[in-house]
């Protein structure tokens, strides 16, 4: 197959997602064409059969704004006829599944459409009324649309007027790169051998409550020797930083920033942390797990379908800081149920999200989709 993916290539899971697909799908002999505005941030180095088209927007001075959403479709339709594209798998539902269905009009029926829904075009684009209908329309012109989690499906169909049938099929890791490494040659640069490791990664949006994670980690460090790794930048980044201080724990809290290539720092963990208000799935929880890191979050969106509560972390309503506290210190002073935790964590990573299995059920749709008439 000659599939086109496009996404946001340097902003959150959906990027990740995107690229990490369109590479084992290379890996299994499609060719692949991203169309973004930047090189996806993962794609790395070279990959046989894949091949990547910058979109550039006209900067005319007439033009107050430059109309990325028509050059990239432009560039989409200028891409499936050179490349003589079976479909274009779009992530995100605005802009680019309405740039692919326009793209769609301009080469022919024969161009078919994969939207995949990650979260945030839903749960925050999908409550703006001015945005709406055309979410709307441009999920109902797809050929096939599928979301990252039930709950996700759950709120789409609750909000928006939708007449097509979604397919929940999961994130997924790479387990090439996901899984406990060694890293003693770089643990001791962050805690001392006695100290537990606690993480956060995020995009310190205010959905993740990155306050709450300090909070949770002043009353872990108060009965625990431990350390709290903070990875990402974002608008709530002073206020950690801020109560961090308030609280006299700066010097226990370390701010890494915004890393790409986070494995090895998930290995390093004990524990993750994730409080969010809102998480579609909770691509981080997945990576520590392949890990075999638990995690400590919040009973929120998608997060039950890749957390079992009681089995690979644990689970509480949002802001319960004292009970996410105690859950944690409980994981981190029992060995036996750590490594319990851990070892159901690795199985389920395995079993149920697994990088070949969900490729699996993309190939399966993709050819679906193109069989149609």
């Amino acid at each position: 197959m000659r599939i086109g993916i496009t996404c946001y290539p340097t902003h959150g899971g959906s990027g990740v997602i995107a690229t990490e697909l369109g590479k084992l799908m290379a890996e299994r002999g499609h060719q692949i064409h991203f169309i973004t505005y930047d090189m996806p941030f993962r794609l790395g180095r070279f990959h046989h059969n894949i091949h990547y088209h910058e979109v550039e927007a006209n900067q005319y001075a007439v033009f107050r704004y430059p109309p990325y959403d028509l050059a990239l479709a432009s560039r989409m339709a200028q891409v499936a006829k050179m490349h003589h594209l079976d479909l274009i798998h779009v992530h995100y539902a605005v802009p680019h599944a309405i740039c692919a269905y326009l793209a769609k009009q301009m080469v022919g029926d024969e161009l078919k459409v994969v939207t995949t829904l990650h979260g945030t075009d839903i749960t925050v684009l999908g409550e703006d009324s001015s945005l709406r209908d055309i979410i709307c329309f441009g999920i109902n012109q797809s050929d096939a649309v599928t979301s990252v989690s039930e709950d996700l499906i759950r709120q789409t169909e609750e909000m928006l007027c939708i007449r097509r049938p979604i397919h929940r099929i999961y994130n997924f890791v790479d387990q090439r790169v996901y899984y406990p490494r060694d890293v003693s040659d770089i643990r001791d640069q962050y805690a001392d051998p006695e100290e537990k490791i606690l993480l956060h990664i995020s995009n310190f949006r205010p959905v993740k409550r990155v306050q709450d994670v300090v909070r949770i980690f002043h009353k872990v460090q108060e009965q625990i020797p431990s350390r709290l790794l903070l990875v990402g930048e974002g608008p709530d980044w002073s206020l950690a930083v801020q109560l961090s201080e308030e609280l006299g724990i700066s010097e226990k809290v370390t701010f890494l920033g915004k890393q790409d290539e986070v494995a090895k720092l998930i290995s390093m963990a004990d524990l993750l942390l994730l409080p969010s208000a809102k998480e579609s799935f909770g691509l981080v929880a997945l990576e520590a797990m392949a890990c075999g890191v638990p995690t400590v979050a919040s009973n929120a969106g998608g997060l039950p379908e890749v957390v079992i509560h009681g089995k690979t972390g644990y689970l509480s309503e949002i802001g319960q800081v004292e009970e996410m506290a105690a859950n944690a210190v409980r994981l981190l002073t029992d060995e036996k149920l750590y490594r319990r935790f851990s070892e159901n964590g690795l199985q389920r990573a395995k079993d149920v999200f697994c990088g070949e299995r969900i490729a699996d059920q993309y190939e399966r749709l993709y050819q679906r989709v193109i069989e149609q008439s």
